[in-house]
Parts: structure tokens; sequence; C-alpha cells
């Protein structure tokens, strides 16, 4: 989809792998979203831990996106993602992810894999 930049009146393709890197308004260029340093959203990362039948996901928003790509390194150096593993590898680095953002979304996963609901 082809609009026109508010601020250099250019021509820019709404879907380009650009526009969608750098963000911006939709009706700015990413030439424009870099130089002027509109780009206001917030950097959000969703992660997913297995746990029986359901994974669980959690979604944390962070005030940049450096801090959310550092948050994403740290969990999967902590969860053995660097190493082919899909298990804990230990607490240490969690503790170092903790105050870096706000958890905003969370799905539980199911621990009872057989379906059985031991909680009665």
């Amino acid at each position: 989809m082809i609009r026109t930049c508010r601020h250099c009146e250019q021509d820019f393709d709404l879907n380009s792998r650009a526009k969608r890197e750098v963000g911006g308004k939709i009706d700015e260029c990413p030439m424009c979203v870099e130089e002027l340093g509109t780009e206001t959203a917030t950097s959000v990362v969703g992660v997913v831990s297995g746990d029986g039948k359901s994974a669980m996901v959690t979604v944390m928003r962070f005030s940049d996106e450096e801090t959310g790509a550092r948050f994403l390194h740290m969990w999967r150096r902590s969860t053995g993602y660097y190493r082919g593993k899909s298990c804990q590898m230990g607490s240490t680095v969690m503790l170092d992810m903790d105050g870096m953002g706000k958890k905003i979304g969370e799905h539980g996963g199911n621990a009872n894999h057989k379906g059985n609901r031991s909680d009665y």
C-alpha cells in the first residue's frame, strides 16, 4: 500500500521491510521516522515455556527495544535455548532480569498432563 509521508511528501510502501523495522506512524516514511525519532511504541516480547501438554506464554513490555532484546537474550541463555535444550538451566540469569520490564499478559500452562484435576 503506497502512502505519502506527511513530513517530506514522498511516496513510500507501508508494507516494506524498512517501514516494518523502524515503525512510526502510518503516514511517516521510514527515513523520516529515523531522522526525526518519532517512533514511540514500546517494545513487547513474548516468551514460552513448556509445561505438561500446554505451554505457558508470558508477554512483557519494555521501555525501549534495547532492553527488550537484552531481556530476550538473557532469557534464552537461562533456558538453554542457545544449547539446543528446552529446560531451565538455572536461576542465576533470571535474577538479573528482575525489574527490566512489566508483565502485561500471561497464559498459564496445564502442568497436569493427564487431564485430571487434582485441586478438588
